[in-house]
């Protein structure tokens, strides 16, 4: 069972425990489908879930006064593998990507996802080549052709220099 981080504990909200969470995904599914949560390393039953200007706030078994959800701030909190909610058809978690084989239209292999970065206007790959060099490769359609979750490949159409950066 591997556990996956989805969010942090970043403040408390009012006097009976709430506490508002900076939430690593872009819906709070999880959160309303999980009875429980990983707090740290311990597990928590979920009491309440709703949002407040774009932000997750949690009422959580055990956390009943303000004090106390102070003493969570910073906590980061997990769910299991088996808590992830099914995406959409051709929508991928960020841990399916990493490790994608990335190839060029004609075939030629250019390297391995390592990382994406997703503070930004649009997710972008971080491509590690053979060379031991890494690239950028913004999500968009211009350069990413097809995301393979079957074959584990990415087929992208890069401009000219992208490479040479």
């Amino acid at each position: 069972m591997e556990k996956i981080k989805i969010g942090k504990i970043v403040n408390v909200v009012g006097l009976k425990g709430e506490v508002k969470v900076y939430n690593y995904s872009d819906s709070i599914q999880a959160y309303e489908e999980t009875p429980e949560i990983y707090v740290g390393d311990k597990l928590v039953r979920i009491e309440k879930v709703r949002t407040q200007k774009n932000m997750v706030v949690l009422k959580l078994e055990g956390i009943n006064d303000r004090d106390s959800a102070e003493r969570a701030r910073g906590s980061d909190l997990f769910i299991t593998d088996l808590d992830l909610p099914p995406l959409p058809e051709g929508q991928f978690y960020v841990r399916d990507l990493i490790g994608m084989i990335v190839r060029e239209e004609d075939g030629n292999v250019l390297g391995i996802v390592t990382d994406v970065i997703q503070n930004t206007a649009q997710d972008i790959f971080e491509v590690e080549l053979e060379n031991r060099k890494k690239v950028l490769i913004p999500k968009v359609d211009q350069f990413i052709m097809d995301i393979d979750g079957s074959s584990r490949q990415i087929t992208v159409r890069l401009i000219d220099g992208l490479l040479d950066l």
